[in-house]
């Protein structure tokens, strides 16, 4: 990105945020499923959002604004990054919202 666009991720990166996950992004509940002591096994969910897109340009965008505010992220596969973790998903939240 030019000197200028990085001004203005840096003065709006929620904004940023927002319009990437509801072009190329979803908020989801995953789930994860873990065997107890008593052979019982206990089955746990949470939210996720996940951004998939080709170029690698528009993905470091992405993480760069993540970063920004210091959100978690991953990269399951070489063209997704996610946000699982429950603190990143929580700020998150506060200025996504749902798509609409």
């Amino acid at each position: 990105m030019a000197d200028w666009q990085q001004e203005i991720v840096a003065q709006y990166p929620e904004q940023l945020l927002r319009g990437l996950l509801h072009s190329d992004g979803c908020r989801f509940v995953n789930w994860a499923s873990k065997p107890q002591v008593d052979g019982e096994v206990k089955r746990y969910y949470y939210v996720r959002y996940m951004f998939s897109n080709e170029s690698e340009d528009i993905r470091r965008i992405l993480t760069d604004a993540l970063d920004l505010l210091g959100i978690p992220w991953r990269r399951p596969r070489v063209n997704v990054v996610a946000v699982s973790r429950r603190e990143g998903v929580e700020v998150l939240d506060r200025f996504v919202g749902g798509k609409s």
